[in-house]
């Protein structure tokens, strides 16, 4: 099993293939990196164009795993995704043919245009990590990681999340489009992967024992006693925000689940081993509130109506609550 050193270094390089592929999109890479590291989730959205669907397929790339993409339309079963029982009737038996879901990297693309049951399908095995299928149970890869996109543009024939499937999401990442310079390296890029007929392979595809010896070091990574309780005061804030900031006192129906503690403990970590530390200090916390926090707060009716948005709330909080 490679030592800390050597890991860090594996997953350096894996950072370092995906960047090489995916120009202007830094902080997707890392949080598809804490995700892979926290054992968990992520729900990422933004425009057309902006790679998303690139970035986890040049993760794949460079797992020793299997990937597999899934297009959300409104016509999908939940069998098309977690598969179904197949009649053998040479011996009277049914046999199971498994879906994609039984896959170490899904893609799940244009989550929200699914119907609701295959929403929750999908996110039932995220949470259960196994699928049933009339009687029998079957579990799914150890190595189990689910991206899933949606489009903040098109509404019409979308089915929204319901907040509480959104929880079991890690974090929820938003991508922007790239400046002018990003753009134009992106545009010399193409023209070098069109010379040389697609993109460079990676050097070295990183093991499943190596990433499940990083999901055990993150855990040793000291957390002094002050930033535990900032954390922890951080999600009790999106619950009783009026006890830091009375003014926010209006603008929040539901606050963060205990399941945000757990996440928020999780990412900081990944995010601090990553850095290199052997300690998770409060800036890992305040990095990763906002993708592990949106989607588990509620505003208001009236602070919607007033144009404020998740990350307003989060920011206030992370300006108010008091850092170790």
């Amino acid at each position: 099993m490679p030592g800390g050193a050597a890991l860090a270094a594996e997953f350096a390089a894996l950072r370092d293939h995906v960047g090489r592929a995916i120009l202007g999109q830094a902080n997707l890479i890392e949080r598809l990196l804490i995700a892979l590291l926290a054992d968990g989730h992520l729900l990422v959205e933004g425009a057309p164009g902006l790679a998303k669907t690139t970035a986890i397929k040049q993760l794949a790339w460079g797992l020793e795993g299997d990937f597999h993409r899934v297009q959300f339309t409104p016509d999908l079963l939940p069998a098309d995704l977690t598969g179904t029982e197949i009649y053998r009737p040479n011996d009277g038996s049914f046999r199971f043919d498994r879906g994609p879901i039984f896959h170490n990297l899904l893609l799940a693309d244009e989550v929200n245009r699914a119907p609701a049951k295959v929403q929750s399908a999908l996110l039932e095995a995220m949470g259960e990590r196994q699928v049933t299928v009339g009687r029998e149970t079957y579990p799914l890869p150890r190595l189990f990681l689910v991206m899933a996109t949606q489009n903040p543009i098109e509404q019409e024939g979308t089915y929204p999340l319901p907040e509480a499937q959104l929880d079991r999401f890690l974090m929820h990442v938003r991508v922007d489009y790239p400046d002018a310079v990003t753009e134009r390296a992106i545009l010399h890029l193409n023209r070098d992967e069109a010379l040389q007929d697609g993109p460079a392979p990676p050097a070295v595809r990183l093991s499943q024992t190596s990433i499940f010896a990083a999901r055990r070091a993150i855990f040793g990574l000291y957390m002094a006693p002050g930033v535990e309780d900032y954390l922890v005061h951080l999600v009790m804030a999106t619950r009783r925000p009026q006890d830091y900031a009375p003014e926010l006192r209006d603008w929040l129906r539901f606050g963060a689940s205990p399941r945000a503690t757990l996440a928020l403990d999780r990412c900081s970590r990944a995010r601090a081993w990553l850095a290199g530390r052997d300690y998770v200090s409060p800036e890992d916390i305040q990095s990763v509130a906002p993708d592990v926090l949106r989607h588990r707060v509620l505003l208001s009716y009236e602070s919607e109506a007033e144009g404020r948005h998740p990350d307003d709330f989060i920011a206030a909080l992370l300006a108010r609550v008091p850092v170790p």
